[in-house]
């Protein structure tokens, strides 16, 4: 769905006759941007009415200690997709650290509650299909604004319907993990939705545009990310997330 999605947005627009507004147009590469816009208008609006509202109050009034504890646990979760992206993209240290991370963090980490790993020198680091294509020389295409997932472009579109097939969680069978799954990812969205306020809020007071200002936040963030990843660099990446709604969800 996301694929169509990304390819009917792109497909609609045409590119304006004026040679400076054809030369920004090109230079954004967001040639279905007032359909783009549109999505973003419905996105703000859930998110200001929605997702933003519960995610002051989980900030506000959920302890720092018990929020840093769920964040570790969506996060544990996500470690599995990150191996395996990790051994797609080439990058065997990455994957042996994020494995060590998995492992310790699920046991002695009190099944993901406690971030140990990273104490003991095995730090976080973020991987997904999207990333991995960059890694594989795809170029990111058009710019993108999705349903609820908000800024992307064509080649991050396709690889969140490829990280769903490539999560090893996805095949492994059980009730309980199939409930705890889903209970981390509604968790996972309000955690992500709070670590990003104080980001998305100095944003749109200080943005003349705020759509453009994402949009270009984020093809830098994931150029930055893809280019750790050609490298092989072992870091916490500190940037902000998908700035979305539900940006989580997106992974």
């Amino acid at each position: 769905m996301l694929l169509v999605t990304a390819v009917a947005l792109t497909a609609c627009a045409h590119a304006p006759a004026d040679p400076a507004a054809r030369a920004e147009f090109q230079k954004n590469n967001d040639p279905a941007e007032p359909t783009n816009r549109a999505i973003f208008g419905a996105n703000q609006y859930v998110d200001r009415n929605a997702l933003r509202p519960v995610a002051r109050s989980y900030a506000t009034y959920v302890p720092g200690a018990v929020r840093r504890s769920l964040h570790n646990f969506v996060s544990n979760l996500e470690e599995p997709s990150t191996a395996v992206n990790d051994v797609l993209q080439g990058n065997v240290s990455r994957a042996w650290n994020t494995t060590q991370r998995f492992v310790v963090n699920t046991t002695v980490g009190g099944a993901g509650l406690f971030d140990v790993a990273t104490d003991w020198h095995r730090p976080h680091h973020e991987a997904d299909f999207g990333e991995t294509l960059g890694v594989w020389n795809i170029a990111p295409g058009p710019a993108v604004q999705l349903p609820l997932f908000g800024p992307s472009n064509v080649r991050d579109a396709v690889g969140k319907v490829g990280g769903l097939v490539l999560d090893p969680l996805t095949f492994v069978g059980g009730s309980t993990l199939s409930t705890v799954t889903a209970v981390s990812g509604g968790v996972g969205v309000v955690d992500g939705r709070s670590r990003l306020l104080p980001t998305t809020d100095s944003l749109e007071r200080s943005s003349l545009d705020y759509y453009a200002t994402l949009r270009s936040v984020m093809a830098q963030r994931r150029a930055s990310l893809v280019a750790q990843a050609k490298v092989g660099v072992v870091s916490e990446e500190k940037g902000p997330p998908n700035l979305a709604p539900a940006d989580v969800l997106a992974k």
